[in-house]
């Protein structure tokens, strides 16, 4: 299963920290969580400074179990040390299932 996440940030200069910084501290837990991180972009031209991530669960993972759990744990409270959460205006998320001819299955 994949999602798509796309983050709304407060200003550029958060959405600068939050993708140098924290999104790059998150690659390496989340795959610790079992979330393989495919891609991360910045919208241009967007409205507000947004972020979009491209993730995947492993197979017959429940998506929401794991983010729960990594979102509770320590390895992501590390992740986001220094990072004001209020930074972070939304969050909308997509759950994507590869079409038949896709290159990402």
């Amino acid at each position: 299963m994949f999602e798509l996440r796309t983050y709304t940030l407060a200003s550029v200069e958060a959405l600068e920290r939050y993708e140098t910084v924290h999104w790059a501290r998150h690659i390496p837990s989340l795959a610790a969580a079992g979330v393989t991180t495919h891609a991360i972009w910045r919208q241009e031209p967007a409205d507000a400074p947004t972020l979009i991530a491209l993730v995947s669960y492993a197979d017959g993972a429940d998506p929401g179990a794991v983010t729960a759990e990594y979102m509770s744990s320590q390895a992501f409270r590390d992740d986001m040390a220094g990072f004001t959460m209020s930074d972070i205006v939304a969050v909308h998320s997509v759950f994507l299932a590869p079409a038949e001819a896709s290159p990402l299955r």
